[in-house]
């Protein structure tokens, strides 16, 4: 383990890595921790049928989201001219304050008004992308974010299982209490271990000053096709990451035929997409450094399109948890390809505005998939998600070639 003294001794880019690592780490974790008890802590609040607890859970869930995918752009706009390492402190304290406060609400709508403040103070993972996507020696760029998504995904991945036992043992607001404590603390090492040369956001100051309308930028983000491409791919694979959440219990349900524990053999299958993305995403990345990021990419698509094909047929639990597991691989070659490649085609000066409108597509996917998903499942049953699912990766897979083709030439 390395102390805090010895982060002093690395390079820069790897004292901060470490540091952010830990810092998206912990904000996968507090986003997702609260997903096991979040419609029963609204239960707790207030008197409600029924549907309209669904109603409310649904829309206390999605306010962080659709907050986030508003002002995503603002805060990297705002990062590429003063500075990225001044995002990550207003996101982590930010975050620190809101999650802390959640712990002494008395109703549903301020319950949803910290939601959607939470999503407002978003911005930490971004940011923590962009700082080391620039910091990182060119010839370790895929490797260094490949090791930042084994961060956020272990924290989504270990979030709800912690939610779940603080929950337990000190009950629902203390755990919210506990949450902005840990976000605290990565605002402080923050604050006093991570460097940033903000020389070269003067330069980013000057070359935005002919582009400083929000529209203009935007437009910057489209003209480039592959880049609009590569939005729409973090887009799409959210959706698929997500589709099979609001059923998964059930599915798990009807495929255990002999009796046993449903909601931990369904946590089981939730956890393996993120246990084999943590193991795979590092290969990858020195894969792509080595290969080219692109054909990591080209194979993530190709992968995620057969497993999920071969997902629609299974009929077994054993199966089930087998290809969810090799559904994490597809996701390790694609996440970290998809942020290197943004990296490589923007300029240094809009990178933290890019990676917070991947951020934004990033955040609709997650209002998107949950609510197609529960579509899907009651116009064609559960196995219908991942056949549409099969069919996004390959729309995904030959938009890939076509424009790859184009810009080619």
């Amino acid at each position: 383990m390395i102390h805090l003294h010895s982060l002093k001794n690395l390079p820069t880019w790897r004292r901060n890595l470490f540091v952010l690592w830990f810092g998206v780490f912990m904000t996968g974790m507090g986003l997702s921790e609260v997903l096991p008890f979040l419609s029963l802590y609204i239960d707790e609040l207030g008197t409600f049928t029924k549907s309209s607890l669904t109603i409310y859970s649904s829309l206390v869930f999605s306010a962080a989201f659709l907050v986030m995918a508003l002002v995503s752009p603002l805060w990297g706009r705002l990062a590429d001219k003063k500075g990225r390492k001044l995002m990550l402190l207003r996101a982590s304290f930010g975050m620190a304050v809101v999650f802390f406060l959640m712990g002494f609400v008395t109703n549903v709508w301020q319950l949803m008004a910290l939601r959607a403040l939470q999503g407002a103070f978003g911005g930490f993972i971004s940011n923590a992308n962009a700082l080391i996507a620039v910091q990182a020696p060119k010839n370790r760029a895929g490797q260094a974010l490949s090791i930042l998504v084994t961060g956020s995904t272990a924290g989504t991945l270990l979030g709800p299982l912690l939610g779940g036992v603080l929950a337990s043992v000190f009950g629902y607001r203390f755990s919210f209490h506990i949450t902005g404590v840990i976000l605290f603390v990565v605002f402080l090492l923050t604050f006093f271990f991570v460097k940033e040369d903000v020389s070269t956001f003067r330069l980013a100051a000057d070359q935005q000053k002919q582009a400083t309308e929000p529209t203009k930028n935007l437009q910057t983000v489209i003209q480039n096709r592959f880049v609009l491409f590569l939005l729409l791919t973090t887009l799409s694979v959210q959706i698929v990451n997500l589709a099979i959440n609001p059923i998964l219990s059930l599915f798990v349900k009807e495929l255990i035929t002999t009796g046993g524990n449903i909601t931990l053999m369904a946590g089981f299958v939730a956890a393996m997409p993120g246990i084999s993305t943590i193991i795979a995403a590092p290969t990858f990345g020195k894969l792509g450094d080595r290969y080219g990021t692109t054909n990591i990419l080209f194979f993530g698509f190709a992968f995620a399109c057969i497993i999920f094909f071969l997902t629609g047929f299974v009929h077994s639990i054993t199966g089930l948890l087998l290809l969810r597991f090799l559904t994490g691989i597809s996701d390790a070659a694609l996440i970290p390809s998809i942020q290197t490649l943004l990296t490589k085609e923007t300029p240094q000066a809009d990178t933290s505005l890019i990676f917070s409108y991947n951020q934004s597509f990033q955040s609709i996917g997650s209002v998107m998939g949950p609510l197609a998903g529960g579509v899907l499942a009651n116009l064609f049953d559960y196995n219908g998600i991942f056949f549409f699912s099969s069919i996004l990766m390959l729309l995904n897979l030959v938009s890939f070639y076509v424009t790859r083709k184009r810009q080619a030439h």
